[in-house]
């Protein structure tokens, strides 16, 4: 097989894995009476994050190759998800949230192994990853939305079954992680210890001002970030309990609407280049901040109804909220760092946004919930939404008086 499609399909079911629950695991945790607890399940993301994907680095590197690691990392996540699941049909609403950790704290490392995969196996054949790299990730995107799809479409959204969905897929690339390219070991004296490898060592890098500014502003734009995968499907659906919206398509299906969040995601990525020419790295972030006041403001104004046009619309602007932050932030670091701390500058990007920031974020956003949720079980939603727009408009506006740089990155 074409080694394009080979790792195509690998994107494929890496992406997959987790598009089955992320978006639909708040309004299953709010059916069995754990709304108040959806933060905790969407911040054990950050807090995995923050240490297991250079714990298997640091394996990757020097013991097991890559491609094995991905597989076995993939068949741990997805017996786990199983384990999750099993919990979750017996009614053991305790054991959930331990299966789905665990499960998740070996998923969240096969991001960078399945990058690393594709990496090694298109340098070897002689390929540019710069040009070659991005048409294979875009499949990653394609499996998230259809397993996004196929979980509504099956009416997994309110039970475990996502889950058991998930675990399949994992098995499944666990399998297939046999026929992958293989990556050999670094026969190096010279590997990466666990503190590069968490890229600690780029927090010298706060010594400069303007860098100190922009990761500080990462990690509070950060908060954002998993707000709207936590919440937005249980307040979508919440609209159900209105005879006046019950059989609207957004409730029927909340998964398949907020997929067009994931669709505006790809398209938005080929805009970047045109954006970060004409109006620079400062703009351009200042553009995803704002959007993040829209993507928030405009849920909390529409409703599945005569209102689905603001749904859609938020919809769409999630993916510059999230594109244009995330790839020029990573664009600015790689441009405003020594060549030796380029790498542990990144790392030290990804803790401050989707580390500590996303953390920090769901866990706060389930704290503003639980205050507007009232002894029946009901949300006053758009309050919420509000002051989600409201903190990303400060930050926003904050961002741009505190953060200037001396040289604009238009490249």
């Amino acid at each position: 097989m074409n080694l394009k499609i080979r790792l195509a399909l690998m994107n494929f079911l890496e992406f997959a894995a987790w598009g089955a629950y992320l978006t639909s695991m708040g309004t299953y945790l709010a059916n069995i009476g754990m709304a108040s607890e959806i933060g905790w399940f969407y911040a054990i993301q950050g807090v995995v994050s923050i240490f297991m994907p250079a714990l298997m680095g640091i394996i990757a590197d020097r013991w097991v190759p890559a491609q094995r690691l991905l597989g076995f990392c993939h068949l741990a996540a997805g017996l786990l998800m199983f384990g999750a699941a099993y919990e979750g049909m017996q009614g053991n609403n305790s054991m959930i949230f331990p299966f789905y950790t665990l499960s998740v704290a070996f998923y969240m490392p096969t991001l960078a192994l399945s990058n690393s995969v594709a990496y090694t196996g298109l340098t070897r054949a002689g390929m540019d990853t710069v040009k070659d790299f991005p048409p294979i990730r875009v499949f990653g995107t394609v499996g998230f939305i259809c397993m996004m799809w196929l979980v509504d479409l099956l009416g997994y959204q309110p039970n475990q079954n996502q889950f058991v969905a998930s675990g399949i897929v994992s098995l499944i690339l666990f399998l297939y992680s046999f026929t992958l390219p293989a990556c050999a070991v670094s026969e190096s004296h010279e590997q990466k210890s666990f503190v590069d490898a968490l890229g600690l060592q780029a927090f010298s890098l706060f010594k400069q001002k303007k860098m100190a500014i922009f990761f500080i502003f990462s990690m509070l734009l950060g908060v954002s970030l998993q707000i709207t995968n936590g919440f937005a499907n249980p307040f979508i659906t919440s609209f159900g309990s209105d005879p006046a919206y019950a059989d609207t398509f957004g409730v029927q299906h909340a998964n398949i609407l907020i997929s067009l969040s994931q669709m505006s995601e790809t398209c938005c990525i080929l805009l970047i280049p045109f954006f970060m020419k004409r109006y620079g790295i400062k703009n351009v972030m200042l553009i995803a901040m704002f959007a993040w006041v829209l993507r928030f403001g405009l849920f909390g104004l529409g409703n599945p109804g005569n209102g689905v046009w603001m749904f859609i619309l938020s919809m769409i602007v999630y993916g510059v909220a999230f594109d244009f932050f995330n790839i020029s932030g990573s664009l600015f670091v790689d441009k405003s760092t020594d060549e030796k701390l380029r790498s542990s500058a990144q790392g030290l990007f990804m803790l401050m946004t989707n580390g500590i920031g996303a953390t920090v974020g769901t866990l706060s956003a389930q704290a503003v919930v639980n205050h507007f949720t009232d002894a029946n079980g009901v949300t006053a939603w758009q309050e919420c939404w509000y002051i989600f727009a409201g903190y990303a408009l400060v930050v926003g506006v904050a961002f741009a008086l505190m953060f200037r740089p001396k040289k604009e990155i238009n490249e």
